[in-house]
């Protein structure tokens, strides 16, 4: 397009006065689609033949050197389009466009296609990148290998978090490459534990925007917010509005690494196409006053809104998704505050596709744990009693899933399987006598039982079998409560889940120590083996990265309008079959990452499968093969040949 100065050039003026009106008068070429077929024509009439069908493929750059020498011939001055060199006594707007397939230095900075020096001679030449690249030519698995080696290199998480997010902003199949055959390292840099330091500094590492921010200043005007974002064909959102970010608290707008991270999952784990998943942050506010005086802070400054305004914005949000995207968009939910989290899955529930991990994933990964669990100690579900510190989105989700999977197996009324499910909050042991003062969520679970304040006097009065932290405090299962657990259980089940590491409810060395290697151990976050009485003890990772990207892959092959509970239930089940008896000799109770994408279409064509069962798929017909055909439909990030 023409640069400001040119455009006001009488002779450049004439040259785009075809259509009779004059540049700023607002007819002729005044709109930006008039402005674009015109100098698109200009473009193809100035090229030599030989170079028609690459002029389709030219950059921004490129077509507006074109313009450049078409004004010169006209008699006009060949300025640079933006006119930024020489600054004018008035300025007028330019309307800055690209047309949308690349080559030459452009296509080098385009992640979606970006290759690299793995650009092939012949490549180098249809798409003008000879002599923009130095002359080797490498392979994928080479720049892997350097990748991998540089990425060694750092000897702080947050300096290998970076470079990972500068390399899927520069080169995205190579970002998933590296990230699949390397899950094992690089799952925890890309997300838990490290992307809770990256949210807490992500005014500072902020480099470019990753996903959408919606704000309370957007208000009234979020379907145009969407309609921002270049992708129209999304599959899955996941959103956050920052108020909990794992055991970190309120975050504010700096949240946005959750859905970035758990996107880059659902493509690298579950084969979700990058362009069809979309990050989201609800923007408003925080009550976080360090982040709200941090100079480097990124999100409004202001204390969270709540009440109407908070429901009036979401509400709008959700609409919005609806209308742009359709209602088989899987809206995940993620990291909202207990208060919020409830409300929304139980609101929208009903009239879109959503599903909260925090809820419903985690609890998923947990049932998958303990049903594993049982081939190790032996039992059914229903044999075993429960004991929860914490009674957040977490610890209640999994109780659910819990009591429904034993109505299940039992056929017992759910309130029944209840029972057996004992919760402790920050105020004790939740029974009836405190019904009145409990928030909602919280009340299934009050049973009849004495008041007890302490998680060891509850230990000691329920003997538990399975005891499971949600808490989000860390060292909350001390010794002598660990103690309690391995004196009446000769194979005590301690799952110690909150996020990050820090935040854990005790490690797996302590758990380990404290019950002489007896214990059936698993974390929310990784732990290093631990080596007791010369035994090598593997712990298990309770990581909902083994569900939810699975999960939202089946969502997507069969089309599902709704999430059912027995979806989820069918991904435990699903889930807890892949663990060998190689992995318990081990001491894990989950199956190694390294297999997650072939896990992933298991729990991909159970999901499915569950939804055509409760008639609310819409993909027909069914495919016969539901399993191969999850593994049909799944992103592979091995570059492609360009013609």
């Amino acid at each position: 397009m023409l640069s400001a100065r040119a455009a006001a050039a009488s002779h450049a003026a004439s040259l785009w006065k075809r259509g009779g009106g004059d540049v700023g008068s607002g007819n002729g070429c005044t709109s930006c689609m008039e402005v674009r077929r015109r100098a698109a024509s200009v473009t193809v009439r100035a090229a030599p033949p030989k170079r028609v069908e690459a002029v389709a493929m030219e950059s921004a750059a490129e077509t507006a050197q074109s313009e450049k020498e078409e004004v010169a011939a006209a008699g006009g001055a060949a300025e640079e389009e933006y006119g930024e060199d020489k600054p004018m006594e008035e300025e007028l707007p330019v309307t800055p466009w690209a047309f949308s397939v690349a080559s030459g230095y452009t296509l080098l900075r385009d992640p979606h296609h970006n290759k690299g020096l793995a650009f092939t001679e012949k490549e180098r030449d249809a798409h003008y990148l000879r002599g923009l690249l130095p002359p080797a030519v490498v392979s994928q698995e080479l720049q892997v290998k350097k990748i991998m080696h540089d990425l060694r290199q750092y000897n702080v998480p947050l300096q290998r978090y970076v470079a990972m997010m500068d390399l899927q902003e520069r080169n995205e199949r190579l970002f998933y490459k590296l990230l699949i055959d390397n899950v094992e390292e690089l799952l925890p840099v890309v997300y838990t534990p490290t992307v809770g330091e990256a949210c807490q500094k992500y005014g500072s590492i902020f480099r470019r925007p990753q996903g959408l921010y919606v704000s309370l200043r957007d208000k009234g005007k979020v379907l145009d917010v969407l309609r921002n974002w270049p992708e129209r064909n999304i599959q899955v959102i996941v959103v956050t509005d920052g108020e909990r970010i794992l055991g970190l608290g309120d975050l504010g707008c700096q949240g946005m690494g959750i859905p970035v991270g758990k996107l880059s999952l659902y493509t690298a784990l579950g084969g979700v196409r990058p362009s069809a998943c979309l990050p989201i942050t609800i923007d408003v506010g925080t009550n976080n006053e360090k982040l709200l005086n941090d100079e480097f802070y990124i999100g409004i400054r202001q204390r969270r809104a709540t009440g109407e305004e908070y429901h009036e914005l979401m509400e709008e949000f959700m609409d919005a998704v609806k209308h742009i995207y359709g209602e088989k968009v899987l809206i995940q939910f993620e990291d909202f505050a207990n208060h919020n989290a409830f409300d929304l899955l139980a609101k929208y529930s009903k009239s879109h596709l959503v599903f909260n991990d925090d809820i419903q994933g985690t609890a998923s990964v947990v049932l998958a744990g303990l049903l594993s669990s049982l081939k190790v100690v032996g039992g059914t579900l229903a044999e075993h009693t429960y004991l929860f510190l914490g009674a957040g989105e977490a610890g209640t989700g999994i109780a659910e899933l819990i009591a429904l999977e034993i109505s299940k197996q039992t056929n017992a009324p759910i309130e029944e399987c209840r029972k057996k499910i004992w919760l402790v909050d920050s105020k004790g042991l939740i029974v009836n006598s405190r019904e009145n003062s409990l928030q909602p969520f919280k009340k299934p679970w009050a049973h009849d039982h004495e008041p007890l304040t302490t998680l060891l006097d509850a230990v000691e009065s329920i003997k538990p079998t399975v005891l499971i932290g949600t808490s989000g405090v860390g060292r909350t299962f001390t010794k002598e409560v660990v103690q309690a657990m391995a004196s009446f259980n000769e194979r005590p089940i301690i799952f110690s889940l909150s996020n990050p590491t820090s935040h854990s409810e005790c490690t797996a060395e302590e758990a380990y120590n404290w019950t002489q290697g007896r214990a059936v151990f698993a974390s929310g976050s990784p732990f290093d083996p631990v080596e007791y009485n010369g035994k090598i003890h593997v712990p298990g990772q309770s990581n909902n990265a083994y569900i939810f990207p699975g999960f939202g892959l089946g969502v997507v092959i069969s089309g599902a309008t709704r999430v059912h509970e027995d979806m989820l239930l069918a991904a435990s089940e699903t889930l807890a079959e892949q663990a060998t008896q190689e992995n318990f000799d081990k001491g894990s109770i989950f199956p190694p990452f390294t297999d997650i994408r072939k896990i992933s279409a298991k729990i991909a064509a159970s999901v499915a499968a569950k939804a055509y069962e409760l008639g609310l798929a819409t993909r027909l017909p069914r495919p016969r093969d539901l399993e191969k055909y999850a593994e049909s439909c799944m992103y592979t990030p091995i570059y492609r040949s360009y013609r």
